[in-house]
């Protein structure tokens, strides 16, 4: 008989190790998949996480696009793991990534063709208050009519994509471009335009945001007292109330906080990698970002790691569609089994496996 014994404390050992074991569990099931579609598993894993890295044949082009795909994943998990510490659930990240987008994009294009150095600060301003106002839709339906936030983020991504399709069709779509959806492409109007800032390395302003955000949220969790807050309240919502913290305004915080920094990403998006607001401009990373605060256990920290080591899935994960001609349901499916992992093993945290009957009282 197997059983579940409830631990007194939660493992520091396990907590620290599930997420290894969560990644070294993905890949067996991974290669298992791959297996089973006809290919190579260990060539298909090996393309996946060591070929982007130190093949130099695909290096010179992966490595920079690390950053590039890491920035937004990171700037995303940070928002979301403030309010999932205190248990405020923010699964509309997506949403508020597209309409930081197309906030900030709006700003640029409403300039266009001016050369002014404040352009391009007043589209951060508008993305991440894009961002903010979509999150508080369903911040300030929990906290004045008990909706239910997960649900109420989660519907609101569907009504950010129909309105990301209708601005590429319709008011934001470029005059010249001939009729074909998207906007102007940013990257070729310097006053709005986000660049690499070295050249071959992936960095640029959105990069540069996420290492911020990693440090500030840092110091919040661990040497503020909001961020104590944050921590109480999510290991005892009880305790929480009863060392007067304010839940209102905690759920205001971490959700218009989480919208704001997915805004931000979103529009360092549209303005740099992506360069134009398109039908097909979401990449998921609102959803990805998921994934990657909880592989990051919602620690800064392990969210900056986290956060690298999706990117290389993303990176790996489009190499091996073109190496070895996996189809992009595969990785996806490679990609989702991280978080069904991690949540699966990480029971070991608070329970130990025990073999044998249990004695009755």
């Amino acid at each position: 008989m197997i059983r579940l014994e409830k631990r007194p404390t939660p493992s520091r050992f396990w907590m620290a190790a599930t997420p290894l074991l969560a990644v070294a569990l993905t890949m067996i099931a991974g290669g298992l998949l791959f297996a089973a579609l006809g290919k190579d598993p260990f060539e298909a894993i090996r393309t996946i996480f060591w070929d982007p890295l130190f093949n130099e044949q695909f290096a010179s082009y992966s490595r920079p696009q690390l950053l590039v795909k890491a920035g937004p994943l990171i700037l995303i998990a940070i928002g979301l793991s403030l309010g999932f510490r205190a248990g405020i659930w923010n699964i509309g990240a997506e949403g508020q990534y597209i309409i930081g987008a197309l906030c900030g994009a709006g700003v640029g294009l409403a300039f266009y063709p001016a050369e002014a150095w404040y352009i391009f600060p007043l589209m951060v301003i508008a993305g991440a208050l894009g961002g903010w106002a979509w999150a508080m839709i369903p911040a300030l339906l929990k906290t004045h009519f008990r909706t239910n936030e997960i649900l109420v983020s989660l519907l609101l991504v569907y009504v950010a994509e129909q309105l990301l399709a209708s601005m590429a069709l319709g008011a934001m779509r470029n005059p010249e471009g001939g009729g074909f959806p998207g906007s102007r492409n940013l990257q070729q109007y310097p006053a709005a335009s986000n660049p690499e800032l070295i050249a071959g390395t992936g960095m640029h302003w959105g990069v540069v945001a996420a290492f911020i955000a990693v440090i500030f949220a840092y110091i919040l969790l661990n040497r503020h007292m909001l961020g104590f807050q944050i921590r109480l309240t999510g290991e005892s919502p009880r305790a929480a109330r009863f060392a007067g913290v304010n839940p209102t305004a905690l759920t205001l915080f971490c959700m218009g906080t989480s919208g704001a920094l997915a805004g931000l990403a979103g529009l360092f998006e549209v303005s740099g990698p992506a360069g134009q607001i398109s039908i097909d401009f979401n990449q998921n990373y609102g959803f990805t970002a998921i994934i990657v605060a909880f592989l990051g256990r919602l620690h800064p920290i392990g969210i900056l790691l986290a956060g690298l080591l999706m990117a290389l899935t993303y990176i790996g994960g489009e190499l091996a569609q073109f190496m070895l001609g996996l189809p992009a349901a595969a990785i996806q499916a490679f990609q989702g089994m991280l978080l069904f992992f991690l949540l699966g093993v990480d029971v070991l945290t608070n329970f130990r496996i025990r073999f044998g009957r249990s004695e009755v009282a």
